[in-house]
């Protein structure tokens, strides 16, 4: 216990003390996030340098605490530096769609040929167990492109992505705790302290955002989390069994994950990029409803808390309908709030038009009395 408080304070203070460093760098050369019409929601430059504070903390209070000789950490650390570095350059330069995408595939490959971290089954869902290896190994990098990618498009208001990369951190972290997996469990609370200093600069108003850099590495850390979740909690002879490991791994994850799904299946579906910008995640559906960015990430973090937790509850369940039932209370909530705001477009376009129409009904009259005037004094000028 005592490696794991000492890990995480170091990943706290060097955060804590980087960022402010970082804020006034990034002020000095001019390195900004700049706001646009596409998806950005501030209004003014802001530092987006915060990932560089976010990794140098998790990667040293994380290296310092962990056990010296793993064969894993120096796959990990390279994995992690892969995915660093991308970040980083997408941050000062901006890389192509492709580029981030064979970036982030070396660092899949990296964490599944030498972490030995894949998805090798079905665990029961729709009534199946195993996969065949080819369709395990596909399956298993797209979950962490999928993830890592998650926290980099959920990340458009300020304490949202920190936020609930806390609360899943916290999450894995103490699971591998209590199963007794102090490597994994270091890796989690290592994050969380790095993203607790971080929060204290990026709750509303912003001083600075964790860009791409801390998103995507704030992806890879928890695509590698919940799959060795749930690879060591479906086993029976675990410390602490959860055969409905994937659903809880799944519910955990799940504001930015579903949204994630959801929001790739529909550009796909329109015949766009899964990367091109947009204002339909849920954070955008929220915004419109007038809410502030606080208020935002509350909600997000409130409600991803609760299905984590109603899913923990109900875990003797079938693992089919914890997956499917999930998904559909997704889908409930956006089309609830995508219906919401429709209906008060709608109100709000008929308004307008009501209040256009007194306009021109208060017009004419005016208009037409003017009119009479000025005949009346031209006759009395003849």
């Amino acid at each position: 216990m005592d490696h794991l408080l000492i890990g995480s304070v170091i990943a706290f203070l060097i955060t804590y003390s980087a960022i402010p460093i970082i804020i006034r760098v990034a002020e000095a050369k001019h390195l900004f996030d700049v706001p646009d019409d596409d998806r950005k929601l501030h209004k003014s430059p802001i530092p987006s340098l915060g990932g560089i504070g976010i990794f140098a903390g998790f990667i040293l209070g994380f290296l310092i605490a962990v056990q010296a000789g793993l064969p894993e950490v120096q796959y990990y650390a390279a994995a992690f530096l892969v995915v660093f570095f991308l970040g980083l350059k997408d941050d000062i330069v901006v890389l192509t769609p492709l580029k981030k995408f064979l970036g982030q595939l070396l660092a899949a490959f990296i964490i599944v040929y030498k972490g030995g971290i894949v998805i090798d089954g079905m665990y029961g869902f729709m009534g199946f167990e195993k996969m065949p290896f080819i369709l395990s190994l596909a399956f298993t990098y797209l979950t962490i492109i999928v993830i890592t990618n998650s926290f980099n498009l959920i990340d458009g208001v300020d304490g949202l992505a920190g936020s609930l990369g806390l609360f899943t951190t916290l999450c894995f972290g103490t699971y591998f705790y209590l199963a007794g997996l102090p490597f994994y469990s270091m890796m989690a609370f290592a994050m969380s302290g790095s993203l607790a200093a971080f929060l204290i600069f990026n709750i509303s108003p912003a001083k600075i955002f964790m860009g791409d850099t801390g998103s995507l590495m704030l992806g890879i850390v928890n695509s590698v989390l919940v799959i060795k979740f749930i690879q060591v909690a479906t086993v029976p002879t675990a410390k602490v069994y959860l055969p409905a490991a994937p659903a809880i791994g799944f519910a955990i994850l799940f504001v930015p994950l579903f949204d994630t799904l959801r929001i790739f299946a529909y550009r796909i579906l329109s015949r766009r990029s899964p990367f091109s910008p947009d204002r339909n995640h849920v954070h955008h559906l929220l915004l419109e409803k007038g809410l502030s960015h606080k208020m935002v990430a509350f909600l997000a973090v409130g409600f991803n808390v609760v299905i984590a937790g109603l899913t923990v509850l109900a875990r003797e369940l079938n693992i089919t309908f914890l997956l499917l039932g999930l998904i559909s209370v997704g889908f409930s909530v956006i089309s609830l709030l995508i219906y919401s705001n429709r209906a008060n477009r709608r109100k709000l376009f008929s308004l307008e038009k009501k209040v256009d129409k007194e306009k021109e009904t208060r017009v004419i009259p005016l208009a037409k009395g003017a009119a009479a005037a000025v005949s009346e004094k031209t006759e009395a000028a003849k």
